[in-house]
């Protein structure tokens, strides 16, 4: 179930925050005047999340620094639109 608190929570019921967040393993969402505003994890949650892009950025440095070839922007984003519309249609 998703923990929704109002982001003056934060400031009032810290300790209180931190300890669900860092006991139940989920994350709190914050909201201002009603409307989603934060998400708050632990080092451990945003690892997690974030650990395996790093390591894809890493390998995708490595493989350009190995590589001469360099593609626009507009290049990368025609190629991912064309690799996601042909997959819409298998």
């Amino acid at each position: 179930m998703l923990n929704i608190r109002p982001v003056s929570d934060l400031r009032n019921k810290f300790p209180e925050i931190e300890d669900t967040v860092l006991k139940s393993g989920q994350p709190v969402f914050l909201t201002k005047n009603g409307y989603g505003s934060m998400v708050l994890l632990s080092l451990e949650q945003y690892s997690a999340l974030t650990d395996g892009i790093e390591l894809a950025l890493d390998e995708a440095d490595r493989a350009a620094a190995m590589d001469d070839v360099r593609y626009t922007s507009d290049e990368v984003f025609d190629r991912v639109r064309k690799s996601i519309h042909g997959r819409k249609a298998l």
